[in-house]
């Protein structure tokens, strides 16, 4: 795919402005299964936004057995407010925004892990993130902003009416941080042909908010559907070994504003990777400062590993200030056409601990383990799936533990990583690579097109 055709706001490009137009061209190759497109700027994504369903190519089939029929649904969030005035607000009084009014189904999760269930029924996990995965069957799926799951629905319960449900998984409330959420349920209603119409739908049996277990059971048991379409070996040599920690952080409150964040009086809310806060450049996007060869744009020394190492899992440093401050910089990693990266991601207590939905643009990458506690470079190697791992574009960084994910850097360009909680992406939880172009012309990046947004 087309680096131009990515769409985050000042990586690939400037922001369309209203009443002004821009057209993607892009090609889909070596997936099936169901993608999602959204908005790319500020928290327009929580009304932005649709599935992209990639059947297989004609006189090609699933995997599996043909549904009867397709249905697509979106797990999301709702605000009575304006989004936009939403993060406004977070970002002036240095707080995390607002929790959302309710969850929705056919919206888009903004800031939440959702966990969905259907009453009575069983659902067969058959592919995430357009990546086949072997056949696993469970009574509830776990899903967090940026992923998707394709699941399998045998209707052969007893006719009648069954709800469907979504409610919050909220890893960080109960921690010191005491992070809000909203606690309510949404439902949706299956009905079989011929129910009664007074039938009251089954309710099924809902996981607790906190119900870190049942997530971590979901997101660990998948696996790649090995010699399936598009299947894709573990690259077994790697070029680039990265030890990044994940979480939040303090900044100092701007001038002449109040800030309502977290004690010492005069903070606001940050995030960081590897004791680097990100920040967007405001005139020219990273990858025009790539292709024409601009500086001052950006740097190429994000930090490999975290520049001081701690217990980075042990809620005392919760009050260790030098910890929590963090530089604020467009700081980016650039590596050569067609090398390997693996990424140990380490989730920290700073501030406090919970699930970080990272999400990698322009590639899909294996995701080896995930743990609890800090990572042990000794044994946890070790526990590397090395045949057969999930493919995915988003991994859910477990809360108070760390995830391992390997890639080949075979899409030149640059390519955002970021938090898919948008209240963290917000403040600087992201970093981004640049990724070299390659031998020949089709592995070259091409000049961008002649609508491509301007600053």
């Amino acid at each position: 795919m087309s680096a131009w055709s990515d769409g985050p706001e000042m990586i690939t490009q400037c922001a369309i402005l209203p009443g002004n137009n821009y057209t993607y061209n892009y090609r889909i190759t070596k997936q099936e299964g169901t993608l999602f497109w959204h908005a790319h700027s500020s928290f327009l994504r929580a009304t932005v936004h649709g599935a992209i369903i990639i059947h297989p190519r004609a006189r090609h089939s699933y995997p599996f057995p043909k549904p009867y029929r397709e249905v697509p649904i979106l797990l999301g969030e709702w605000w009575n407010a304006n989004v936009v005035d939403v993060e406004n607000q977070a970002l002036a009084l240095g707080i995390g925004p607002n929790i959302s009014n309710a969850y929705t189904i056919n919206g888009w999760p903004v800031n939440s892990h959702l966990f969905y269930k259907i009453a009575n029924h069983n659902m067969t996990v058959v592919a995430v993130d357009a990546r086949y995965t072997n056949p696993y069957v469970t009574d509830v799926v776990v899903i967090s902003p940026g992923q998707t799951v394709d699941v399998l629905l045998t209707a052969d319960q007893p006719v009648g009416s069954y709800y469907m449900t979504a409610n919050n998984y909220a890893s960080a409330s109960g921690t010191a941080v005491g992070v809000p959420f909203n606690p309510s349920t949404t439902r949706g209603v299956i009905i079989y042909q011929g129910a009664p119409s007074s039938t009251t739908p089954l309710m099924p049996v809902v996981p607790a908010f906190n119900d870190t277990p049942t997530a971590h059971k979901f997101f660990t048991e998948l696996t790649s559907l090995v010699g399936g379409p598009h299947w894709v070996p573990v690259p077994l040599n790697v070029d680039h070994n990265m030890f990044v920690t994940v979480g939040m952080g303090l900044d100092v409150c701007p001038p002449n504003v109040s800030c309502q964040g977290r004690p010492p009086v005069g903070a606001a809310l940050s995030g960081n990777m590897n004791n680097v806060s990100f920040v967007l450049p405001t005139s020219l996007s990273l990858l025009q400062a790539f292709f024409f060869n601009v500086g001052g744009v950006y740097t190429t020394d994000f930090p490999a590993n975290p520049p001081v190492q701690f217990n980075y899992t042990n809620p005392s440093i919760n009050a260790d200030l030098p910890l929590l401050f963090a530089p604020k910089r467009t700081s980016i990693t650039k590596v050569k056409f067609n090398s390997t990266v693996e990424m140990v991601m380490q989730n920290t207590a700073l501030i406090g601990v919970e699930n970080h939905p990272m999400h990698l643009h322009g590639f899909d990458f294996h995701v080896l383990a995930q743990g609890f506690g800090n990572f042990n470079p000794t044994t946890d190697t070790l526990k590397y799936n090395l045949f057969n791992p999930q493919m995915r574009n988003t991994i859910s960084v477990p809360v108070g533990g760390w995830a391992v994910i390997r890639f080949v850097a075979n899409n030149p360009g640059a390519w955002f990583m970021h938090c898919h909680f948008d209240g963290h992406n917000s403040v600087g939880l992201s970093t981004a690579f640049i990724v070299e172009n390659g031998p020949t012309p089709d592995t070259t990046l091409p000049p961008p097109p002649p609508d491509l947004p301007e600053c």
